[in-house]
């Protein structure tokens, strides 16, 4: 589906293109850094679905939409069991990385919030509501991670 974007909305998609870069780059590097192998799983697989958001908004910049389908979203939580660090250090890390993509999920998904009411297109709001759920469920995966580690304040 075609639509018309406004100069307001191609400088929101620009900005989200930028964030959903940055964020495929940080996943990727830590984790190459990250100490647990749970936690590098996680990382590389929300890396993925990253890539996806950056797909989409790069076709949404191209005035192209493509509809999301009505299947229901569900964390995959998994990668949330505990680790036996092998030191304090490894740990510290690990929650420093952690600290850091929950602050960065904790951005991205405001500028989708902003996002869902900028956009004059339903459609186009509903796509941008979907990836806002998506980072919400990385916020929610990178949490259950923390507090099986107790990494979580």
């Amino acid at each position: 589906m075609n639509i018309q974007l406004t100069q307001k909305e191609s400088a929101l998609l620009k900005d989200m293109k930028g964030q959903e870069e940055l964020c495929i780059k940080k996943y990727e590097g830590y984790a190459d850094k990250a100490k647990a192998p749970s936690l590098v799983a996680l990382f590389r697989s929300i890396a993925e679905t990253e890539r996806e958001h950056l797909k989409t908004v790069t076709q949404m910049m191209g005035g192209t939409v493509t509809p999301v389908d009505g299947c229901a979203l569900s964390a995959n939580n998994e990668n949330c069991v505990a680790y036996s660090y092998a030191n304090q250090e490894d740990s510290k890390l690990d929650a420093f990385l952690c600290q850091d993509m929950l602050a960065t999920e904790k951005h991205v998904s405001s500028m989708y919030d902003t996002g869902v009411f900028e956009f004059g297109d339903p459609v186009a709001r509903r796509v941008l509501n979907h990836i806002q759920a998506e980072e919400q469920q990385h916020g929610e995966q990178l949490y259950a991670f923390m507090k099986a580690n107790n990494m979580y304040q």
